[in-house]
């Protein structure tokens, strides 16, 4: 009972994991449940059965209602299962009782990564539920989204046209797991890769126009939990940040550069902030797009990028990484 009361203000924990993530696994999640039930009265799980499922659950959890709930949905799977718990935490229009917290259980965790760096889950996780008062290691954070108009999604970690999102198609048929396997995919498409033609405009101001590898939205520093594309990046500062590479880098040279954002010395590498962001393909095709690491199969020549200012509260460090 004393661990329970060190748990200031929470009522409880929802644990949303997805059995199809990357490395998930059933004493993963039990050690989660255990974990929290060490401090607090209310725990539910919910194992995800379908896309979309963990999107229902977070909407649930944070519509006001009567009685005891949850107020931390654990998020435990990659960064599609955490693109869908903030799609339901913020598209119910209100402030909810709930606020997202992050097990990595998944390929990239990329999510996980800008928050919490390389500490173990569990030392975070013991945090948020045991030293989240005045003074301790842990904070509730109101942290920028953005908003893809195209398809009225969320976009918590970011956005990527071009190589790195076709990287995702490659990585469905490698026998890896973990980081090693977007590592794999990353090299295998690059090696090749041929430019598409783009246009991106921030703010009204064309920032580049011609052949491009990747145009990144965001959102978060990290994509596939290594590469530093956009090292910059602030995540409550209410502006999107935007890095876009050119025809001048080779692509098989961008996984090495954006691993330590040697990128940004490249004279074919532009970087931007702005509070909307239009990713074009100007031949008329389809542009190739991935956001929290989903492939977008269904948008058309452009993406357009709104910053949403604080408006998914989450749980961090209280010094952040």
């Amino acid at each position: 009972m004393a661990d329970r009361a060190a748990a200031p203000g929470h009522t409880g924990a929802l644990i949303v994991a997805n059995p199809a993530s990357g490395s998930h696994s059933p004493r993963l999640v039990r050690e989660i449940a255990e974990l929290c039930a060490a401090h607090l009265d209310l725990v539910e799980v919910h194992l995800t059965t379908a896309p979309g499922d963990a999107t229902d659950v977070a909407r649930r959890a944070a519509a006001p209602a009567p009685g005891p709930r949850p107020d931390l949905v654990v998020a435990v799977g990659g960064d599609g299962t955490v693109r869908e718990i903030v799609q339901g935490l913020t598209d119910t229009g209100t402030d909810g009782a709930a606020a997202l917290t992050i097990v990595p259980g998944g390929t990239g965790n990329s999510a996980y990564r800008m928050l919490w760096g390389e500490r173990p889950w569990q030392e975070a996780l013991k945090a948020v539920l045991a030293d989240s008062g005045p003074g301790g290691t842990a904070r509730l954070r109101r942290l920028d989204l953005a908003l893809l108009r195209e398809t009225g999604n969320a976009v918590f970690l970011g956005s990527c046209s071009g190589v790195i999102a076709d990287a995702l198609i490659t990585a469905r048929d490698l026998p890896l797991t973990g980081r090693a396997r977007y590592a794999r995919a990353f090299a295998d498409t690059a090696d090749g890769y041929r430019p598409y033609p783009g246009r991106v405009t921030v703010d009204g101001r064309v920032v580049h126009e011609g052949p491009t590898v990747l145009a990144n939205v965001g959102g978060g520093p990290y994509r596939g939990g290594q590469y530093l594309v956009l090292p910059h990046s602030r995540l409550d500062d209410g502006l999107l940040d935007v890095c876009v590479i050119d025809g001048a880098v080779a692509a098989a040279d961008v996984p090495e550069l954006t691993r330590t954002a040697a990128h940004l010395d490249h004279p074919g590498t532009v970087y931007a902030r702005g509070r909307t962001v239009v990713v074009e393909r100007t031949d008329g095709e389809r542009l190739p797009l991935e956001h929290d690491g989903e492939y977008q199969h269904g948008i058309g020549t452009t993406a357009t990028f709104e910053a949403v200012p604080a408006a998914l509260p989450v749980w961090a460090p209280a010094d952040p990484v």
